[in-house]
């Protein structure tokens, strides 16, 4: 039995002229990103999100060619930041945009913007748009070079961080950093995610991941339907987070899912917070990444 989960209320009377703005900001950002200060490139991940996400305001299924674009070339700057991060010397030739030409990314080392929370937006994206080269570099990127960013996140991000690295490469080692992950998103542990946002968005998709794990269908499906209706009440929880494009796609959660899904688990929820063709990769094998 499939459960239907609808998405909250969110303006679209005016979709098509915010797009069109954002799509222009998104061009200036990432024309910035062969500079060498980092202007374009502190903004260059969460732009082509944005406008990704945004697509996702009239097109909730991700049917359109220009919405799955987008997507993909959120992937693509995600992981080509680390990339040139992380790289030894410059420039380092990155593919940005689809269809679009490569391009040459100074190697700039540790930045204020390629923190842990980066890099899960990063591997999230790379799992739904099934990059497993990409998704793989980015595995290999190590956590002491995340906390050289200088961001504070609460301690359980890097383990989740860990579990994601470690089950990628197959190490046994997975389910004790998961545990520790999860223990560590415990509200009288956490000292910078308030409880709601932990509660109800940072912790949904260890839980997801651990069900994804121990490939049970039925809780994995259980989870979702209640990491999806935790992500809906708080996005609608006030007005400034109903009108923010943020909260039209679950993104976690719809990560975990891509996984699970190409793991012939069974996915028994639709909600327009899972985009059916990125969930199903409607797009394989018709986009050159």
């Amino acid at each position: 039995m499939v459960t239907s989960i609808p998405r909250h209320d969110y303006p679209t009377d005016s979709a098509a002229e915010g797009l069109a703005v954002l799509k222009e900001t998104a061009s200036w950002v990432l024309g910035e990103l062969e500079e060498p200060d980092d202007i374009g490139r502190a903004q260059a991940l969460d732009t082509s999100l944005t406008l990704a996400q945004s697509h996702c305001a009239v097109d909730p299924t991700a049917t359109k060619f220009d919405t799955w674009e987008a997507w993909v070339t959120a992937m693509q700057v995600g992981s080509a930041l680390f990339a040139s991060a992380t790289a030894a010397e410059g420039p380092v030739p990155c593919r940005i945009e689809v269809g679009g030409e490569v391009r040459d990314l100074p190697a700039t080392g540790p930045q204020p913007y390629l923190h842990a929370g980066a890099w899960i937006t990063s591997f999230y994206l790379a799992a739904i748009c099934r990059e497993n080269q990409r998704a793989e570099e980015l595995a290999r990127v190590p956590v002491s070079f995340l906390r050289e960013s200088g961001a504070v996140f609460d301690e359980y991000v890097y383990a989740w961080v860990e579990t994601l690295q470690s089950f990628w490469f197959g190490r046994e080692d997975t389910w004790d950093k998961l545990v520790t992950a999860v223990n560590g998103t415990d509200p009288e542990v956490a000292r910078v995610a308030d409880k709601e946002l932990m509660l109800k968005i940072l912790y949904p998709p260890l839980e997801l991941f651990h069900r994804y794990l121990r490939r049970d269908a039925a809780q994995f499906n259980a989870a979702m339907v209640d990491a999806l209706t935790w992500h809906k009440e708080y996005w609608s929880g006030n007005e400034s987070r109903a009108m923010s494009s943020d909260g039209l796609v679950a993104l976690g959660p719809l990560a975990i899912a891509c996984m699970a899904r190409d793991a012939d688990m069974p996915i028994e929820v639709e909600s327009e917070y899972l985009p059916k063709e990125l969930l199903e990769f409607g797009w394989a094998g018709e986009v050159d990444t």
